[in-house]
């Protein structure tokens, strides 16, 4: 490999070096640069076929095959002399060329030796546009040895150079674009172009290598490498723009993960499960992407936007029982979370003042929606496939009651500082402390009233419902005792201590019906 190294830089020198030093004719340095290809090919053939000539044969023909792409890369991108059109159509059979011996020869060397050597010198040719669509019709050209040959190495070798080199130039472009105001429209047109290109030559390179051969987890990588790019070039637009690119995106990644929902269609399509797990997750981030851009990161309408998409994920989940879709709508709702825990921070609910700046009525739609997200997780856990485990269903009950009392507490204040004027603040947590409470009165009479049928359910709402009781008299004591005043102070009270005593009343009852009667003696 150093021989084929140090040939194709020679090949640069004459290309490159000579011009610049006034050597040669440009006509003559590119027809040595390509005759001298055309006889490292020849040679090679013939060294190839002789005993012991198979190392050397391939080395020779992948430097020539190299050489003689780089050559068509001087000629449309250094001298200009082509049409990039028409330099691009010779680069590709030049390519295949190169592959397809590779294929003959049954090397995987050979054809990593051809798209490697000439994607990683391109560069000193050409650093414009044009060199994305010369790496581009590399990723191509080696599509159909995939579909042949089980050769992970080649998928790396034709993908990686050109998602380095598009998300470099996307970076210079952005930094261009930050520093100096540059507004080159058609610049940025052509790099989302490219990074579209390879992002389709990608999807449709791993879908029908995996078609053949179900096990290339290598293939269903190359989808979220080449997703990168459009990711990148998408941020180099508008708000409208990025978000339109990343929603496409994530529609046609999503909708190929959900091929795995209908019984028996990803089996006739031929798409096995890693590639519709990849497609999932890199939709996934697509979708995340769109969520931020479209709400152009406004706090307030965040939480709405990822508790949104965390209900569709959690309601795919529910019906099909799949643990991606499940936990996919578990991250969502945990990102909605904390995005509205950063708003609605403690402090915040705390301080009358922070309260009546930082709340209004889209946090409390934010926490109503998580309230509904939560309660949806919950119902979501035990009926995913192998999440049916006793202790992970209490834990996730537990969780959701936690963020329950959150998603309550924030609502109530929310709507209390908004459409309760100066009293709203004390009346958003009396609301509060009652709604805990009811919550718990509710869960513990249920865990009751399942006590003798379900006995795991009723542990499960009865664990629940002690911790939200213990919250609610946590707060009435230590909070709203201190906060509140007058009569919203002694309705909290009344409230809570007549829910206490009826639950109190509840238990007592259930546990005299479970105990055992005595004969009469």
């Amino acid at each position: 490999m150093a021989g084929v190294g140090v040939t194709l830089i020679g090949v640069l020198m004459l290309l490159v070096l000579a011009a610049q030093a006034g050597f040669f004719e440009p006509v003559a340095r590119v027809v040595a640069g390509g005759a001298l290809s055309v006889g490292l090919v020849a040679a090679g053939w013939r060294v190839f076929g002789r005993p012991g000539g198979r190392v050397g044969g391939i080395a020779l023909v992948a430097t020539g095959i190299a050489g003689a792409y780089l050559d068509v890369v001087a000629v449309t991108g250094y001298y200009h002399w082509v049409a990039p059109g028409i330099g691009l159509a010779v680069a590709l059979g030049v390519a295949s060329a190169g592959v397809g011996i590779a294929m003959r020869w049954q090397s995987q060397p050979l054809a990593v030796g051809v798209v490697l050597g000439a994607a990683v010198l391109s560069p000193v040719l050409t650093t414009e546009l044009l060199l994305l669509g010369f790496l581009v019709v590399l990723q191509a050209a080696g599509v159909p040895v995939q579909m042949r040959r089980e050769w992970p190495v080649l998928h790396v070798a034709r993908t990686l150079p050109v998602v380095l080199a598009a998300l470099s130039m996307i970076a210079l472009s952005g930094l261009s674009a930050a520093i100096a105001g540059d507004e080159v429209v058609e610049e940025r047109g052509g790099l989302l172009a490219a990074a579209v290109a390879s992002a389709v030559v990608g999807l449709i390179g791993a879908l029908l290598v995996v078609r053949r051969r179900s096990g290339d987890i290598t293939a269903s990588v190359t989808i979220a490498l080449t997703a990168l790019p459009v990711f990148a070039a998408a941020l180099l637009f508008d708000r409208p723009v990025t978000t339109a690119i990343t929603g496409a995106q994530a529609a046609i990644l999503l909708g190929l993960a959900a091929t795995t929902l209908v019984a028996g269609l990803a089996e006739r399509l031929g798409i096995p499960r890693h590639t519709a797990l990849v497609a999932a997750l890199t939709g996934a981030v697509a979708l995340l992407l769109t969520c931020v851009t479209g709400t152009g990161g406004e706090p307030r309408l965040l939480p709405i936007a990822f508790a949104t998409v965390a209900l569709a994920f959690l309601a795919v989940a529910a019906t099909s029982r799949t643990r991606v879709s499940a936990s996919l709508g578990i991250a969502f709702a945990a990102l909605g979370g904390l995005v509205l825990l950063a708003m609605a921070t403690p402090e915040t609910l705390a301080l009358h003042r922070l309260a009546d700046q930082r709340l209004d009525l889209a946090t409390a739609g934010a926490a109503v929606l998580g309230l509904g997200v939560a309660a949806m997780v919950a119902w979501t856990v035990p009926r995913v496939r192998g999440w049916g485990e006793q202790a992970l269903v209490t834990g996730v009950w537990i969780a959701v009651s936690v963020a329950g009392l959150y998603y309550v507490l924030v609502a109530s204040v929310s709507l209390g500082v908004s459409l309760g004027g100066s009293d709203g603040f004390i009346l958003g947590h009396s609301i509060a402390t009652i709604v805990w409470m009811a919550a718990a009165t509710a869960a513990l009479f249920y865990g009751l009233r399942r006590l003798s049928r379900s006995p795991a359910v009723a542990k499960v709402c009865l664990v629940s419902g002690l911790l939200v009781a213990a919250a609610a008299l946590a707060k009435l004591f230590l909070f709203d005792l201190s906060t509140l005043s007058g009569l919203v102070r002694v309705a909290a009270f009344l409230v809570v201590g007549m829910l206490l005593l009826l639950t109190g009343t509840r238990y007592a009852r259930a546990f005299a019906d479970a105990a055992p009667t005595r004969p009469n003696s």
